[in-house]
């Protein structure tokens, strides 16, 4: 016949089990301690670069606009969705049924 092997407290010491409840607790706390102090050290590492980053933006667009407005183009509050530029048609080359090129219409053939 197999014997059965107790997986919890050891059946002997209480001593030795009293022993092992402490020291898993102490182990559990200290764990808990290191794991909090871990989390504030990475969550205020990141906030510091979080705002090193959000003001050198800050101050990247405010050194930008300030060229801009004395530059004199259109700032932020003065149109600044408008885009001036040229352009040119460009007429693409039409083919007949018969896949023959057809010359472009002139400005002169149309009314």
């Amino acid at each position: 016949m197999k014997q059965a092997h107790n997986r919890g407290f050891p059946r002997g010491n209480p001593i030795s089990n009293a022993l092992v409840v402490v020291v898993g607790a102490i182990a559990m706390a200290a764990s808990l301690v290191l794991g909090f102090f871990a989390f504030v050290i990475l969550a205020s590492a990141f906030l510091v670069l979080a705002s090193i980053v959000g003001i050198r933006l800050w101050w990247f667009r405010r050194k930008m606009f300030k060229a801009q407005r004395e530059s004199g183009g259109p700032g932020p509050q003065a149109g600044g969705s408008m885009i001036e530029g040229e352009y040119r048609v460009v007429v693409s080359e039409e083919v007949n049924e018969e896949g023959r090129q057809v010359p472009p219409k002139s400005s002169s053939d149309q009314p």
